[in-house]
């Protein structure tokens, strides 16, 4: 018997459980799936590397930099700025971190997104959210992303060309009802670092975690069907009829199956959804503006028309992504369209002809990611940081308890395991 249960190998219960370990403390994983990760997975088609999902991982997360070896990673980063679609003769603009790419800077001051003033007032948003502490940024008075933008002084045209469709893809959310402490957390993060992908692909993060476990203490294909706590004692009752025993059992599931065996104890956030499509093309992508071909650059949609809201050739920030001789490419929507299968292809290739023409044609469809539950709802952050004590033997943990994203999946998984050591080990 272990000492503590974790039901979920998805990044927070991983993360649990080396803090557990840190602390010499016996836990079991039960995991529904094959496989660790939790919604962190990476597929292998046709000698392509597809991610469940356009993911990023930003490298200035703190709680990333205090547990993953960045090296062992071989992270590969991303342009740090964006071709954007602009549906008219000038088509694409492009801009850039001037900080990083300072020979670029006048060609991004006149990028036809919006004023001078606004690309000023870019670089004192910055200095804005880099200044003070990770944790005074985040109780600073909250409002929507929407509404911090436009009390910065943004112009409407920036807000819709380049804010819209780049914080959109993020939180899958073009409204930008987004917390704007979520906003200024992704900024800082931007701003300090880098997006990156692994170089073997994002599943990588999640298997290297599990690899520093006792891979006996991990139960793959275990299905949890409710959770007793009874006078202090508490036990999983599995689908296979078994039950097993511990002193502590940590919920780390998605939302909806953490309010289920918490019986109501926790209450899942609405989800925010998405669909992303993958392409073979030929081993050289279409060139869009500064060092496309070098570098994986972001393509946004300005216009805000069509169903594509970004797209990215991924085996440009790492060539093991793709086959030689060929490319990948991920195109992502924010929400759900109504077409679907191949009415959806056709629609995602008929509307991307227009931005790159004829080309288009030679791309070869992989596969579709319809992701319903793909981030929770970060409208309000100010109550996200939920307690991970339930109860003196029951805990729970997730990304959505806390910042919605790998960094705060992970942090979670700490604060629980920290929280039993603080109950029972004290």
């Amino acid at each position: 018997m272990a000492e503590v249960i974790i039901i979920g190998a998805g990044l927070s219960g991983l993360c649990c459980a080396l803090e557990l370990s840190s602390h010499n403390i016996t836990w079991t994983i039960l995991e529904a799936s094959d496989r660790v990760g939790g919604r962190v997975v990476t597929d292998v088609v046709d000698g392509f590397l597809l991610d469940r999902g356009f993911q990023v991982f930003l490298d200035a997360y703190p709680e990333a930099r205090r547990v993953l070896d960045y090296k062992a990673l071989k992270l590969r980063p991303f342009y740090a700025g964006a071709h954007i679609w602009l549906g008219t003769d000038t088509e694409f603009a492009t801009v850039s971190n001037p900080l990083k790419y300072p020979f670029q800077a006048l060609s991004t001051l006149f990028a036809p997104i919006g004023s001078l003033s606004d690309k000023l007032k870019i670089l004192s948003l910055r200095n804005r959210v880099v200044a003070g502490s990770l944790d005074d940024l985040l109780q600073r008075p909250e409002t929507t992303t929407m509404q911090a933008l436009q009390n910065a002084g943004f112009s409407p045209t920036i807000i819709q060309r380049f804010f819209v469709p780049f914080l959109g893809g993020i939180f899958l959310d073009t409204s930008l009802n987004t917390s704007s402490r979520m906003f200024e957390f992704v900024f800082r993060m931007f701003s300090q670092g880098r997006g990156t992908v692994p170089e073997s692909g994002m599943q990588a993060i999640p298997e290297q975690l599990a690899a520093r476990l006792s891979a006996e203490r991990i139960r793959f294909g275990t299905e949890v069907e409710a959770i007793n706590i009874r006078n202090g004692d508490a036990s999983v009752c599995l689908a296979n009829g078994e039950e097993l025993h511990a002193q502590a059992v940590v919920v780390a599931t998605d939302p909806r199956t953490a309010e289920r065996l918490t019986n109501g104890q926790v209450t899942a956030p609405k989800s925010c959804s998405t669909v992303n499509l993958y392409f073979a093309a030929p081993n050289q992508p279409i060139a869009i503006g500064v060092n496309a071909g070098c570098e994986a650059a972001l393509v946004l949609n300005g216009t805000g028309k069509g169903l594509v809201n970004n797209l990215c050739f991924l085996s440009n920030a790492s060539s093991m992504y793709a086959p030689s001789g060929q490319a990948l490419l991920s195109v992502s929507t924010v929400g759900v369209p109504n077409a679907n299968g191949d009415m959806l292809v056709r629609e995602i290739v008929n509307e991307l002809t227009q931005w790159f023409g004829s080309e288009v044609s030679e791309w070869r469809h992989l596969r579709t990611y319809t992701i319903e539950h793909a981030l929770p709802d970060q409208s309000a952050l100010a109550e996200s940081e939920c307690a991970v004590k339930l109860s003196p033997t029951l805990y729970v943990c997730g990304d959505y308890r806390n910042v919605a994203s790998i960094n705060g999946a992970m942090m979670s998984g700490r604060r629980a395991a920290e929280a039993i050591v603080g109950e029972f080990y004290r």
